[in-house]
């Protein structure tokens, strides 16, 4: 049977991957940041999942201002990394897993959630770099990768309930599938961070812990948290944090915390890691 092992939350700054692709990874400023996936990387070596589902924001890359849809799955076999302005990313093509996305696709709307469906899309930052904290810098990426893109950049973002429970319907697709593979569901995006206006480079510690802490014991009362909460506490651009949302619903209501890791700074951003485990 096909299972949901675990889950993951990291974030996805594009400085991070211009760090490892230049050879910088071993800075002291980059270090500190690096340092908490080493673990991580020798956990998901041990795991080896066949399939990454990973909750991620598009940049402008796969969809223009024109058209942005809430939820997007990609259904591709194949996924090449965006150029988003200084060429694509030096890492391997990304390989789909399409009859799994396809199965999510038709079991998720039929549970009435509105999956916009792709089959063509380049993934920029926002997926690729949560990959390489992971994974490192493989010739070939070690699993399958279903990309699922939230809007979290124009309003109206879904709510977190929403994402909350898109991943409850996930795990019901998952679980319903005809096969034996191990599944694992990553939530990306940075933690409390405002990359613009007079509160740029605002970081929020205490309320970072606390809601990394609600995320692993109280995912039902934080999904009820309404948006203008992560923009006040969190920054314009904590609203990503809806994204982790996704991960915690498609995993079971406990869990076992593995790894939990927290940085500031990484560019303008506060890293929140955490690697969560089924305890079934």
């Amino acid at each position: 049977m096909t299972r949901i092992s675990a889950g993951v939350t990291t974030p996805h700054v594009p400085a991070i991957g211009a760090a490892l692709d230049n050879g910088k990874a071993a800075e002291p400023y980059w270090a500190a940041v690096f340092s908490g996936y080493e673990r991580s990387k020798q956990w998901i070596a041990q795991q080896n999942p066949d399939v990454v589902i990973l909750v991620y924001n598009d940049h402008a890359s796969a969809f223009s201002l024109d058209i942005v849809p809430t939820f997007a799955i990609g259904c591709a076999d194949l996924f090449e990394s965006a150029d988003e302005g200084w060429g694509r990313r030096p890492i391997p093509v990304i390989q789909g897993h399409p009859e799994l996305a396809a199965h999510i696709a038709q079991s998720v709307i039929q549970q009435d959630f509105d999956l916009t469906i792709v089959h063509r899309m380049d993934l920029d930052h926002g997926l690729t770099v949560p990959l390489s904290l992971m994974f490192g810098q493989p010739v070939a990426w070690p699993a399958r990768v279903i990309p699922l893109a939230v809007n979290v950049v124009l309003y109206p973002p879904p709510s977190g309930r929403r994402c909350y429970e898109l991943g409850k319907a996930i795990r019901n697709a998952v679980q319903s599938y005809d096969a034996d593979l191990n599944v694992q569901v990553w939530g990306s995006g940075g933690m409390s961070h405002q990359i613009h206006g007079p509160r740029a480079g605002l970081i929020n510690r205490e309320w970072d812990a606390r809601l990394m802490d609600r995320i692993i014991n109280e995912p039902e009362e934080l999904s009820r948290i309404p948006h203008i909460e992560y923009v006040r506490e969190a920054g314009a651009e904590g609203i990503e944090l809806v994204m982790w949302l996704v991960m915690r619903g498609a995993l079971d209501d406990t869990v076992r915390t593995i790894h939990r890791f927290y940085h500031v700074p990484a560019s303008n951003t506060a890293v929140g890691h955490l690697i969560l485990e089924n305890t079934q």
